[in-house]
C-alpha cells in the first residue's frame, strides 16, 4: 500500500549469456542434505526454515492470467501457469488480495475476509489452486490487510449505523474541531491520506469523522480495541486451516495512530520552506500515523497465533512477511522481534530495493547493514511490487535497461537471504502509465493526475506471447497491453537462451542449488570501487564464489581477490556471465562490459 512517486523512463533490451539450466523439485516432505547436490531441489535446511533462502513471487491476480474470457485474471488462470512458475524455480507465490471487494482499490478494500471475490473464482477454485501448487512444491502466501477494511464491510456498516452500535469502536471515530449541532467543524487534525487530501471523512448520520490512512472507502480499524485483534485471530486461523503457508501483511506499520491526535509536522527544506506534494497538499511527515511502537505488540501476537497453528499437523512451517517501509536498519531489526518475543520472520528490506538510483556506495552500505545489523535474522530483499514503477522506471536509462535489470536481479538472488520479485520482472516488463486521465483505473492516479498517474503502469497484464492480448486473455484486458508485448513476452524469451527470462532461471538455480549460495555469508570486496559492486559468498566448507556487477555504461576491470577473507585461490570457474564478459584468466583481472555481471567459483 505504500506509494512511491517516481518517473517512468523509456526502455530497450540487451541479450545475456548463460551457463546454467534447470531440473525438478522434491516433495515438501523431503529434507535436503546439509549441503544439497546441484540439482533443483529445496534450498533450505529443513521444513522449519524453508523460507530462509526461498524465492518468493508476487502475483497480481487481476493481471496474471484470465481463464474465463472476461479480461480479468483469476485463480484458475494462476493454476494454469503453475508449471511455468515451477520451471522458473519459484518456491512460494504471494497473491495480492483475492477476497470479496468493491474493488475501489482493486482488492485492498475488503468486504469479506474469509471468501473469494467472484471476479477471481470460487473457494473451490482456490482449493484446486492450493492442491495443484502443492503437487509442484509451491507454497501459497495470502495478502492480509489488517489496517483497514472496505466501507462496505458489514463491520463498518454496523459501526457507522449509530454511535452506540457494538462495533462503533472497531474503527477510528473522532469529533471535529469546533463541531456544533449545525456544523461539522474542522477535521480533528491535519493528518493526510496516503492517497491525497485529508485522512478524515465526515459521516453525516452519526456526525463524526472517521479516519482513513488510505482511500476514503478504506476506514481504519481501531487496534486499541481487543475485539479487532480477536476477529483477526479467527481470520488468520481460517486461512491457515485452508493450508496456506503464511501471510504478507499489508501496511502493517500503520495500524496505530498517535493517542494524543497531534498534528503531523510540515516538511521543510534547508531554507525552511514548505512544499506541495503530488496531490497539491502541503507535504507532511507521517510520524503520528506510521511506525508507532505499538505495532510490534500486534506483530508479536500474530506470531504467537501462527506458531500455535504450526504446532498442529501441517507440512512445513508458515512464514510472516511484513510490508515494512521503515526509515532505518534499527527499525527493520525491531520488526524481527527478539528470541523471547519473535515477530516477523521476513520483514521486507525496502532500504536496499528502493534506493532508486545506481549508486555503488549506497548499495554497499545498505547491503552491509542488512547482512550485519539484524542479529542472526534472515534478510528479505525486494526490488519491485504492484505499488511501485517497475525496475526500468526506477533504475533504467532507456538504453541499457535489460543489462541494468540483470545487475539488479543479481543483487537480489546472489545475496544472502530470501528473495521476492514481482510477476513480469523476469521478462523485463516495462512501466506503462496511462497517457490520459480518462484511462486511469487506480484511485491514486485519479486523485494525483497529472503529477502522479497512479499505479496502473506497473499493473498491466502479464505478457505471455505476442498475440493480440499477449496470451493473457481472449478478450480485451482490464488494462491495455503495452506495444512492446511483441518482443517482451514469455514465449519469445523461453526460446532465446540469451534472454532475461533465462538469466532469471539461471540465477534462481544457483541460489537454490549451489551450496555457497544456500549457506554462505556475504563479504564485500574491492570496497573502494565506486563503479563496480563486488562481493564474496563464502561457504561453511571454505567454498567461495565471487560476484561483480558493473553499475556503469563503460567497461570496467576489477580485482576480486579475496585473500583478506581467507580465500587463497586465484583461478575462477565461470558460473554465470553477461555478454562480452570473457572468462578471466585470474581473479585479479575480471573484465566487465557495460552493466555487466560476472559470477565465478574460486578454485
Amino acid at each position: 500500500m505504500k506509494r512511491k512517486h517516481l518517473t517512468a523512463l523509456l526502455a530497450a533490451g540487451l541479450s545475456v549469456v548463460l551457463s546454467a539450466g534447470f531440473a525438478t523439485s522434491p516433495g515438501l516432505g523431503q529434507g535436503p542434505d546439509p549441503l544439497p547436490k546441484l540439482e533443483h531441489k529445496a534450498s533450505s535446511n529443513n521444513l522449519e526454515n524453508w523460507w530462509k533462502n526461498a524465492v518468493f513471487y508476487e502475483i497480481y491476480p487481476r493481471s496474471f492470467q484470465d481463464s474465463n474470457g472476461d479480461g480479468i485474471g483469476d485463480l484458475n488462470g494462476i493454476t494454469e501457469r503453475l508449471d511455468y512458475l515451477q520451471k522458473l524455480g519459484v518456491e512460494a507465490i504471494w497473491l495480492s488480495p483475492i477476497y470479496p471487494s468493491p474493488q475501489v482499490d482493486f482488492g485492498y478494500d475488503i468486504s469479506d475476509y474469509v471468501g473469494i471475490d467472484p471476479q477471481y473464482g470460487t473457494m473451490a477454485d482456490f482449493d484446486r489452486l492450493m492442491a495443484e501448487a502443492k503437487k509442484r512444491n509451491i507454497r501459497v502466501i495470502m495478502d492480509m490487510v489488517m489496517n483497514h477494511s472496505s466501507d462496505k464491510h458489514p463491520w463498518f456498516e454496523e459501526s457507522r449505523s449509530s454511535r452506540t452500535n457494538p462495533k462503533r469502536n472497531w474503527y477510528v471515530w473522532k469529533d471535529g474541531k469546533g463541531e456544533t449541532a449545525t456544523s461539522k467543524g474542522e477535521p480533528p487534525n491535519n493528518w493526510q491520506s496516503d492517497f491525497g487530501h485529508s485522512a478524515w471523512e465526515w459521516d453525516e448520520k452519526t456526525r463524526q469523522y472517521y479516519y482513513h490512512k488510505f482511500y476514503i472507502q478504506q476506514p481504519d480499524f481501531d487496534w486499541n480495541n481487543p475485539a479487532v485483534e480477536k476477529a483477526f485471530d479467527q481470520i488468520l486461523r481460517f486461512w491457515m486451516n485452508k493450508g496456506v503457508a503464511g501471510f504478507r501483511f499489508d501496511a502493517i506499520t500503520t495500524l496505530f495512530e498517535d493517542p494524543q491526535w497531534r498534528d503531523d509536522k510540515e516538511i521543510v527544506d534547508k531554507d525552511g520552506k514548505t512544499h506541495l506534494n503530488n496531490y497539491g497538499d502541503v507535504a507532511l511527515d507521517d510520524a503520528m500515523t506510521n511506525n508507532l511502537p505499538e505495532v510490534n505488540r500486534i506483530v508479536e501476537h500474530i506470531r504467537r497465533v501462527e506458531d500455535s497453528e504450526n504446532a498442529k499437523a501441517f507440512p512445513g512451517r508458515r512464514v510472516m512477511i511484513g510490508e515494512t517501509y521503515v526509515p532505518t536498519i534499527a527499525d527493520l531489526a525491531r520488526m524481527y522481534g527478539t528470541k523471547d518475543k519473535p515477530a516477523f520472520q521476513l520483514p521486507m528490506d525496502t532500504q536496499v530495493g528502493f534506493i532508486n538510483k545506481l549508486d555503488v556506495a549506497t548499495f554497499r552500505s545498505k547491503l552491509n547493514d542488512v547482512e550485519t545489523k539484524i542479529d542472526d535474522n534472515v534478510p528479505l530483499l525486494v526490488f519491485d511490487n504492484h505499488d511501485n514503477p517497475r525496475i526500468d522506471a526506477r533504475y533504467g536509462d532507456g538504453v541499457h535497461d535489460t543489462g541494468i535489470t540483470r545487475v539488479i536481479s543479481t543483487i537480489l538472488f546472489a545475496s544472502k537471504g530470501a528473495a521476492l520479485f514481482y510477476n513480469g520482472a523476469e521478462i523485463g516488463m516495462k512501466t506503462t502509465p496511462p497517457t490520459r486521465k480518462e484511462d486511469v483505473k487506480d484511485p491514486v492516479g485519479l486523485t494525483g493526475w497529472p503529477k502522479d498517474k497512479g499505479r496502473d503502469g506497473e499493473r498491466t497484464p502479464m505478457q505471455w506471447d505476442s498475440s493480440e492480448y499477449a496470451g493473457f486473455s481472449n478478450a480485451k484486458p482490464w488494462l491495455p497491453l503495452p506495444p512492446n508485448k511483441a518482443e517482451i513476452n514469455v514465449k519469445t524469451e523461453e526460446a532465446d537462451p540469451n534472454s532475461l527470462l533465462n538469466w532469471y532461471e539461471a540465477l534462481i538455480k544457483l541460489k537454490k542449488t549451489n551450496p555457497v549460495f544456500i549457506h554462505g555469508d556475504n563479504v564485500m570486496l574491492d570496497t573502494g570501487n565506486m563503479k563496480v559492486l563486488s562481493w564474496l559468498r563464502k561457504g561453511p566448507r571454505k567454498e567461495a564464489v565471487v560476484i561483480a556487477t558493473n553499475f556503469t555504461a563503460e567497461q570496467q576491470t576489477v580485482s576480486l581477490s579475496a585473500a583478506s577473507a581467507g580465500v587463497k585461490g586465484t583461478a575462477l570457474k565461470t558460473l554465470l556471465k553477461t555478454p562480452g564478459a570473457a572468462d578471466p584468466a585470474s581473479i585479479d583481472k575480471v573484465e566487465l562490459p557495460a552493466f555487466g555481471v560476472y559470477i565465478g567459483e574460486v578454485q
